[in-house]
């Protein structure tokens, strides 16, 4: 295979769950191919690096092979690398979340009727 254009071979690699989103994120400038911005029909090359949002992180990938054709996870897996500087800062930033989680606590059931009040009284309290 010769080239492939960029928002093909995101969804082969399952970045993407259809090529319209995968067309989206590249339209948005979420997604950089050797650090600029691309466009659609940017055509992929081996060796290149892509930055790509995925949930909170974004992670950053190296492009090893390429196809057109959306395939397995496991064989998608094989499209691309992350790179370890990558992998280190999606660790670090899963452990502030976490901690930041555990930081926060969370009532063990909702107030009871007094409970609401007490609330409500102490809020137009402090309106005062």
């Amino acid at each position: 295979m010769d080239s492939v254009r960029l928002d093909k071979w995101l969804w082969a690699a399952r970045f993407f769950k259809t090529r319209g989103l995968a067309k989206k994120a590249i339209e948005g400038g979420k997604v950089h191919y050797d650090g600029a911005r691309a466009k659609i029909s940017k055509a992929v090359e081996v060796g290149a690096i892509i930055r790509v949002p995925q949930g909170w992180d974004i992670l950053e990938v190296e492009v090893l092979a390429l196809s057109d054709q959306r395939r397995g996870a496991p064989e998608a897996r094989t499209l691309y690398r992350e790179t370890e500087e990558s992998v280190a800062r999606r660790e670090r930033e899963a452990e502030a979340r976490r901690l930041t989680n555990q930081a926060m606590q969370h009532p063990l059931k909702r107030p009871d009727k007094k409970q609401r009040r007490d609330i409500k009284r102490f809020q137009r309290n402090q309106g005062e």
